[in-house]
């Protein structure tokens, strides 16, 4: 039986990395995308962060993907931590994933085996906010903003958004591993890997193996 997915988008640039995930990882999946690109842009305005507005914004988005059949949810924006718990919540009986869930048990992984310690990389400020804290406490997140780079990607200028992670990435020192945290950042961990040793860890390829295993356990 094929295994219908929903994958619920807040940024535009997430669709590529997620797609050519599930190529490689899972190609018989269905699955099936929404987009609603004003997410990221509202909280960005927001004056007091996530809501229950944007709860139940996740909500109705969820309800309306199981509605077409979905038998698993997958979010691809990592700034909205809260408002998937609340579909968790919602639904328990579905597979639901925080697009950084499977990266950071590797990252955790890694940093248990060194100096606890992992670098956090983001484009989009808010990921800084709302990521660190899904981290255990023994581990030591340093969080780390790539500045314009996210206005590049959305110049249309991909080359200019992997030279800027990979200008970041070279100056990290001190940490067992570098987590992109966003899945539009995926595109840049070849030059973010030529420009450091450090293990590069990102979300789509991780997310991929983490749900197809609910399904194939």
């Amino acid at each position: 039986m094929t295994v219908r997915i929903a994958l619920l988008h807040a940024l535009v640039h997430s669709i590529a990395p997620i797609s050519e995930a599930f190529e490689h990882g899972w190609p018989d999946c269905e699955r099936m995308n929404l987009l609603d690109d004003s997410l990221s842009a509202d909280l960005a305005r927001a004056p007091h962060g996530l809501d229950d507005a944007m709860t139940a914004r996740f909500l109705a988005l969820a309800e309306y993907a199981l509605g077409t059949g979905a038998q698993g949810i997958l979010f691809t924006c990592s700034a909205f931590g809260p408002c998937i718990d609340a579909v968790r919540r919602q639904w328990p009986q579905v597979p639901v994933l925080k697009p950084n869930d499977a990266m950071i048990e590797e990252a955790v992984a890694i940093a248990r085996a060194g100096g606890r310690r992992v670098a956090l990389l983001a484009t989009y400020p808010p990921t800084l906010v709302s990521m660190p804290p899904e981290f255990p406490p023994d581990i030591e997140v340093v969080p780390i903003l790539v500045p314009d780079a996210m206005k590049a990607l959305n110049e249309r200028q991909p080359e200019t958004h992997d030279r800027l992670i990979a200008s970041v990435a070279a100056n990290v020192r001190d940490v067992d591993a570098i987590a992109l945290a966003q899945f539009s950042m995926a595109r840049g961990a070849r030059a973010a890997t030529a420009a450091n040793a450090l293990p590069i860890l990102t979300t789509p390829a991780s997310a991929v193996r983490a749900m197809k295993k609910r399904f194939t356990a």
